[in-house]
This record gives structure tokens, sequence and C-alpha cells, in this order.
């Protein structure tokens, strides 16, 4: 029987970040967007970057201020498939985050970057 993608690890700068199931990779590149013209449709080329999304919990101890880093940095996807996406440029992208109590103060994380690195294991 064939393994399928199940588990994914967030690792930032070095320090793994535990998160909740769900967690998404949008692979960036290049990528096509339909153009119409007349009765055509041509296609335009356009450059997306990686966008990685996931949910972690604050813990008993832990600062918040440590998740929360406005520089560029290193960011890994570590899927239990083998793959590994490295995103070299990676940043945390938008407003800072929420947290939701009685819900084991969730954390959504989004991180943008550009072309990753794929290794597989």
């Amino acid at each position: 029987m064939t393994q399928v993608l199940g588990i994914v690890d967030i690792v930032w700068n070095g320090r793994t970040i535990p998160v909740e199931k769900g967690a998404t990779i949008r692979l960036g590149g290049i990528k096509n967007t339909g153009v119409t013209y007349g009765r055509t449709v041509g296609r335009a080329q356009e450059f997306q970057g990686t966008e990685v999304n996931a949910v972690t919990n604050l813990e008993r101890g832990q600062r918040a201020s440590a998740l929360l880093d406005e520089n560029e940095g290193e960011l890994q996807v570590v899927c239990d498939t083998g793959q590994t996406y490295v995103i070299g440029d990676a940043f945390l992208e938008g407003d800072r985050p929420q947290m939701t109590g009685g819900e084991g103060g969730k954390i959504p994380l989004k991180w943008m970057g550009g072309v990753p690195e794929e290794i597989l294991a």
C-alpha cells in the first residue's frame, strides 16, 4: 500500500514549530493566467510566491513573541512522505496573529517566499 501525505512539520529558522493538522503549502514559481481577447484566449505568465499556512498553539511558559520574527529566514516544510521544501527567503506575512482563547491559544501563521528547493529523502 502506498503512503500519502499525512504529517507536516514546520522548521522556522532552525526551530521546530508543532502545528495542527491541515497545514498547507502552495509552491511558488511561474504560473499561467488566461487572457481573453476577441474570441480567443491567450496566456500571460507571472510569478507566484510560495505560501505556507499553519496553526500552532500557545503553550504554558512559551513566549508568543518567540514565534513572531519580522525578518527573513529559512523555512522548512517537512512531509512524512519524504519531501522537504526549503524556502531560504521566507518571512511571516500579514497582520500580527490573533490568539484564540479556549481553543488552545491557536496562533495562525502565514509565510511567503520565493521558489522552494525540493529535497527527497
